[in-house]
């Protein structure tokens, strides 16, 4: 027996806003999560908090969903999301030149 999707929040709308492609892709992985450990496209790491996933999908944009499916009656769809930007952020970035120059004076 399949398990049930159980979409939470607004996370079935933004699915929905998914290109047809997008769409398509998050429904054959969210099938595949229960029947594996893990799904294809599926991404564990430090940025998503203890017991959720995330499927990753790559076509003409990047989209994301957020899931957890660790409890026997369904699979919670969290969060889903169309990511704009393609490279990550560079989180340390530099300080201003006027900034740099201050830094140097004796004060």
């Amino acid at each position: 027996m399949a398990k049930s999707i159980q979409w939470l929040g607004n996370s079935l709308d933004n699915v929905r806003e998914f290109s047809e492609i997008g769409r398509y892709y998050t429904g054959v992985e969210l099938r595949r999560v229960p029947k594996r450990r893990d799904a294809d496209r599926l991404e564990t790491d430090d940025n998503t908090r203890a017991g959720c996933a995330e499927i990753r999908i790559h076509a003409e944009n990047a989209y994301r969903i957020i899931y957890i499916a660790k409890y026997e009656e369904a699979i919670y769809v969290l969060h889903s999301f169309i990511r704009k930007r393609r490279k990550p952020r560079n989180r340390t970035s530099p300080l201003p030149r006027n900034d740099t120059a201050n830094c140097n004076t004796k004060g």
